[in-house]
């Protein structure tokens, strides 16, 4: 009883993400990241029922339960299931729909993710986000929200916060918007507090976003993104607590993480910021891109040296070597830890031989382009 789009039903597309630069940073709000749209797809179909409501996943049924060893002894991988948004996601959309007074309904959920390979190994490529902003999006045509990009992008904001407090939000950005974006994140405890005390109609849209911002950048023209996968899932929350635990907030150190951060990603903003060439084109300014993200890495080798968590794993360290070998620029994306790297290679590079590196160690090359960006973009 899973059909992928059942007669009548209300069916969604969100993409994954990849982070291009930004990482850790972008948890301390106002911080700036690089992130992307990709062309991997989670889909949720809706239709209307009576009486009560159902979720359906055949891939998240067999997701496992990952277990490590710490100082304390064995420690469970709490990182949240699937589902924890799905419900988070109802619950914020039956919440405005209750404030704006709308007749209630009940609705059936299916839904199937392509952002995991044949096994159900996680890429590293934002379910939960995109779970999250496919369920607001086909609540929001269901119901007749009509909340537009912004909208969906704050409902959705505002689901995941209730089940991962400390959220950047800029996957769910990524997954609302499409394209590449540049993203600050909000001030998530400001947040919470709002909807406490205003609900979730008077929050959307209201000043508790300020410093919130997602700006629509230009891919690097002469540039192509490759993305390599280690083979290897990790946990978010995990190697994030990880550096949080391992971080003086209010120390040197991390205000000095945090303005090296914000100088090279500010560069690859501008770097990537439209505008055009002689002949009228839009164009970016690459060799600012690449000192960018290679600036970034030795960033978060530095981070994760600081704070003993292994951010750039051996093969993360292999693939982003091999990029720098031939020119191009490599980094983890996201937490780090396993999962995906990214890199931007000239046109002229030797991408064959980088990859027969990756072979030899590994790494599978992931054919992954760019998601187009759709909607209006947004700041304030």
């Amino acid at each position: 009883m899973t059909p992928a789009d059942p007669t009548g039903a209300i069916v969604v597309h969100a993409p994954g993400k990849l982070f291009i630069a930004g990482e850790y940073a972008v948890v301390s709000p106002g911080e700036p990241a690089v992130l992307i749209a990709v062309d991997r797809y989670l889909t949720v179909s809706l239709t209307e029922s009576v009486d009560e409501g159902s979720i359906h996943s055949p891939e998240y049924s067999r997701m496992p339960v990952r277990w490590t060893r710490g100082q304390d002894g064995l420690t469970l991988d709490r990182e949240h299931h699937p589902y924890d948004y799905v419900i988070a996601a109802i619950e914020a959309s039956e919440r405005l729909r209750a404030e704006r007074g709308l007749r209630p309904r009940f609705f059936d959920l299916f839904i199937e993710s392509g952002l995991d390979d044949p096994s159900g190994r996680k890429f590293g490529l934002g379910s939960s986000a995109a779970v999250t902003v496919a369920t607001i999006a086909a609540i929001d045509r269901f119901y007749g929200f009509d909340l537009g990009t912004r909208g969906r992008y704050e409902l959705a904001m505002l689901a995941t916060i209730a089940v991962a407090p400390n959220a950047s939000g800029g996957d769910v950005a990524a997954s609302t918007y499409g394209g590449w974006i540049g993203y600050r994140s909000p001030d998530r405890e400001r947040l919470r507090a709002a909807r406490r005390e205003r609900g979730v109609a008077a929050v959307l849209g209201s000043d508790a976003w300020d410093g919130a911002e997602i700006i629509r950048l230009t891919p690097p023209s002469g540039l192509d993104l490759i993305v390599g996968w280690t083979g290897h899932p990790a946990s978010t929350e995990r190697l994030v607590s990880g550096v949080s635990r391992g971080t003086n907030v209010a120390g040197d150190a991390h205000t000095g993480f945090l303005e090296a951060s914000r100088a090279c990603v500010g560069d690859l903003w501008r770097a990537l910021a439209v505008r055009p060439d002689d002949a009228g084109r839009a164009g970016s300014d690459d060799e600012l891109a690449l000192d960018a993200l290679r600036r970034n890495r030795r960033l978060l080798q530095a981070l994760g040296a600081r704070t003993g968590v292994t951010i750039e794993t051996d093969r993360l360290r292999v693939l982003c070597d091999a990029a720098e070998a031939i020119g191009a620029a490599g980094k983890p994306s996201g937490a780090g830890g396993g999962d995906c790297g990214i890199v931007l290679a000239p046109a002229d590079s030797d991408v064959a031989g980088m990859l027969r590196v990756w072979e030899t160690n590994d790494i599978r090359h992931l054919t992954i382009g760019v998601h187009p960006p759709e909607g209006e973009h947004h700041a304030g």
